[in-house]
Parts: C-alpha cells; structure tokens; sequence
C-alpha cells in the first residue's frame, strides 16, 4: 500500500512538471536584455569559476587536507577543516543559487532564443531538479560529516551542473562573437582581396 502511495506521488509529481514545462506563458520581449547579460554572466562564473575539474577537485580533495595533517598540529588541522568545510558550504550555496538563475532565464527566455523539443525540455527541467537536489544533500552531508564526506557526489553534481550549462550556453551562443581563421580572406566583387 505504501509503495503504490509512493508511485503515486512520484507520478503526480512528474506530471505536475510536464504541465509546467507545457504551459510556459510567453514573455515580452521588453526588459530580455538585461536577462541575457545575467545569464551570461551567471553562465561565465560557472563554467569558468566554479565548475572546472581543477576547481572541484581541489577544494573536495584530500591532497591538501593530508599536507596539513603531515605538519603535526591538531589546532592546524582542526582550523585547516574548519574552514574547508565553511569554503565547501559556499561554494555549494553559490552553485545552487547560480543554477537557480541560469533555470528562471531558461524558464522565461531561453526558448525565444533557440528551438527545443519537449522531450529536451523536459529532460533539461530533470538535470535542473537533479541539481538542486544534489546541492540540498551535499550542504546535508557536509554540515554534518564536513567537506570530504561526498567527494563523488560533489563530481557528479558538478557535472550535471556542467551539462545544464552547456544548454543553457547553447541558448546564449548568439551572444559569443564567432572569430575567423586568420588564414581566411575575404573578397570583394571584382574578385581583390580585401
């Protein structure tokens, strides 16, 4: 009985969702400016800041923690994971609310930018809930068992963060100047280089 609960509740949820993802209202076009400059800016420090390999796997990895235990004081070492945890907390409070604003333009705009199957849109609202979700156990675990409790849960949540970025830059592409080779020319009507 609790288990047909369960599904019923998983299933309502779900379609709750599709709904949502179906029923968009449209948005003016008025104000979308200031949009795009958030949500490439909220896109930039993610991808750049927050979510490269190097980033992650230094502030969650331990190469740093045993440097500090090698040296032999306690208090060092208590201070040295006091303050990693209170980083990791921020960083997760950080991601989260980034990927919050990078959902709310994919929500409101993004559509008017490019071309997305519902069957994509709905998957992309998933990485989205998945994120956050991620995020919200990750600040469970590490307030509880501190900054090295997840370290794969970490790499996981920041690469679905990672492929919710890639849809929402694919969104923002226009935005990006494409540069040309420097080996092209370019000709003009009687065929001179210019």
């Amino acid at each position: 009985m609790i288990q047909l609960l369960l599904f019923i509740a998983v299933a309502a949820g779900l379609l709750i969702l599709v709904v949502l993802v179906l029923r968009r209202p449209a948005v003016p076009a008025e104000g979308s400016a200031g949009a795009l400059v958030e949500a490439k800016r909220t896109l930039d420090s993610l991808q750049l800041d927050l979510l490269p390999h190097e980033v992650v796997d230094r502030m969650f990895g331990s190469r740093d923690l045993a440097y500090v235990k090698s040296l032999g004081s306690q208090d060092l070492s208590d201070l040295f994971v006091a303050e990693r945890k209170r980083l990791a907390l921020a960083w997760i409070v950080s991601v989260q609310r980034q990927v919050a604003v990078l959902r709310e333009f994919h929500v409101s705009r993004a559509r008017m930018f490019t071309q997305m199957s519902r069957l994509k849109e709905v998957s992309v609202a998933l990485e989205f809930v998945v994120v956050d979700f991620r995020c919200h156990a990750l600040r469970m675990l590490i307030r509880w068992r501190g900054a090295y409790a997840a370290p794969n849960l970490v790499r996981r949540t920041a690469t679905t963060a990672g492929r919710v970025c890639a849809v929402v830059d694919q969104s923002l592409s226009f935005l990006t100047p494409r540069l040309s080779s420097p080996h092209a020319t370019e000709t003009g009507r009687d065929e001179s280089l210019v």
